[in-house]
């Protein structure tokens, strides 16, 4: 038997249920607290501090206090730390997996493979922080010398969300420590264990007292945010959700005029052409579409199928789908676990009534599951979707797959670029001139041709229109963090 509840957790102390601000673990100044549960069961596995502004502002100043030292340590120092974080991070694998199984839902298998990516990040961070290089200019006056180099921003705040509560902490907050500068956690309300187990790791790998600080809260989110947008302290905002909330936090931060990294919602289009594979497109698109229940930035929200393999493919993953096995994260053989909140399953409901209110056929599922006490929804499969239903404008975020028909190669670009948003999208050929061309006219940040998958510590992750700015990963990941310096120098006799 498996493990399945915290009792299981071979190392207690990564279970915590305190904020964490200046190296102490504390409570709420107002003694407010709330509850986090397991989606699966809908049972209390944990009580944290409902922190505010007040909070907020003491972790603020924690980590600019901290940041008057930390930006003084070489690269060599911090990567030095980052490395001894991400092997403490696979050191206890199974522990981080179930914490994060237990308040997410995603299953152990899935949870173990987020731990996994997110200490990539750690390890990838460590590598970039020794190759931040600056320049020598070339200059017209030669009796000047020009030269550059970087500099970490200050204190950077890092609102992370409830899907991937672990990667996108580590995707940020290694880049931001990386780069010297100092942190804030916001986590989610719904998955802020994770956060906090991973916040007893970085200060077991020596980050210094106020470079790392946790505010939980679940009601006074809208407090909390504003005080990290307009607290001067705060000289970089990184956060990952909805378009809404982050147009927010655009305004807030306008005052101070702070650097931004938003990575925002997607809707993104899932396309499979004529020519491809029938059994790569299904893996694939099981994949991009049925991962963490549906719950990804850059879940495949609208399937794409040329005219030619349209009933194939539907036949096809409709077979595939039906074998997946739907329950508890923690139970052997569960491919498909809950949705996290109750939300979820009612914004998904109304989606699936909508899709049928506009034509659309219902193949497979489409209601909750009978007899389970969770956030748990029936895989679904829509045929004959259309562009009038929500599902074509809204993320649906979750295991709804709707099938959209198209003649062409430019039709199906032209439906895929029809939507404000644009963070992913995924083609399926045989064709590598099409892979290209399709690639080049897509308007989103990242293309995956022929897999499921968008993301890698390696790669840049980010989007373009509504989907929000900056980009998170890849060599760019730590720019987001500096700034650059200009020194010139008189040489003249």
């Amino acid at each position: 038997m498996g493990a399945s509840s915290l009792s299981d957790l071979k190392r207690k102390d990564l279970f915590q249920t305190k904020g964490y601000i200046n190296a102490e673990w504390v409570d709420a100044k107002s003694g407010k607290t709330f509850d986090v549960v397991d989606p699966a069961t809908l049972d209390k596995i944990a009580t944290v501090p409902e922190m505010g502004a007040a909070d907020t502002a003491l972790a603020v100043e924690a980590a600019y206090e901290a940041f008057q030292t930390f930006k003084k340590t070489s690269a060599r120092e911090r990567a030095r730390m980052l490395r001894k974080w991400n092997d403490l991070c696979l050191e206890h694998i199974d522990d981080l997996a179930l914490i994060l199984t237990l308040e997410n839902g995603k299953t152990l298998t899935e949870a173990k493979g987020e731990v996994t990516y997110a200490a990539s990040f750690l390890e990838w961070f460590a590598g970039e922080a020794e190759r931040t290089h600056g320049e020598v200019v070339p200059v017209a006056n030669q009796n000047q010398r020009i030269l550059t180099f970087l500099q970490p921003l200050g204190v950077a705040a890092c609102l992370a969300p409830w899907n991937f509560p672990i990667a996108m902490i580590t995707r940020k907050v290694g880049a931001a420590l990386a780069a010297g500068c100092t942190t804030v956690w916001k986590p989610a309300g719904e998955t802020p264990l994770s956060c906090l187990a991973q916040a007893v790791l970085a200060q077991q790998a020596g980050f210094p007292k106020g470079a790392i600080n946790v505010i939980t809260t679940l009601d006074q989110v809208a407090e909390v945010g504003k005080e990290l947008c307009t607290n001067r302290l705060v000289k970089k905002l990184s956060f990952t959700g909805s378009t809404r909330v982050g147009k927010l936090l655009a305004q807030e931060c306008a005052g101070s005029l702070k650097k931004l990294s938003l990575e925002l919602g997607g809707n993104s289009p899932f396309i499979v052409f004529d020519d491809a594979k029938l059994e790569t497109a299904v893996e694939a698109c099981i994949l991009a579409k049925l991962r963490n229940s549906g719950q990804t930035c850059v879940t495949a929200n609208r399937i794409m199928v040329q005219q030619g393999i349209y009933e194939r493919f539907a036949e096809a993953l409709t077979k595939r789908i039906k074998e997946l096995k739907v329950g508890k994260g923690t139970e052997e053989g569960v491919f498909i676990g809950p949705l996290t909140h109750e939300r979820a399953v009612e914004k998904a409901m109304l989606h699936i009534k909508d899709a049928k209110k506009h034509g659309g056929q219902v193949v497979l599922g489409g209601a909750p599951m009978d007899g389970m006490k969770g956030y748990f929804l029936q895989p679904t499969i829509i045929k004959n979707m259309s562009k009038e239903m929500l599902t074509t404008r809204e993320e649906t975020f979750a295991p709804v797959v709707g099938l959209y028909k198209f003649n062409t190669e430019d039709e199906g670009i032209q439906m895929a670029n029809d939507c404000d948003v644009g963070l992913g999208a995924f083609i399926v050929t045989e064709s590598i001139s099409r892979s290209w061309r399709v690639t080049e006219a897509l308007e989103v940040g990242m293309v995956g041709v022929n897999l499921g998958l968008l993301s890698a510590c390696e790669s840049p992750f980010g989007g373009v229109k509504e989907s929000g700015y900056g980009r998170e990963g890849g060599r760019q990941g730590i720019q987001e963090y500096l700034t650059t310096k200009s020194m010139l120098i008189n040489v003249a006799n």
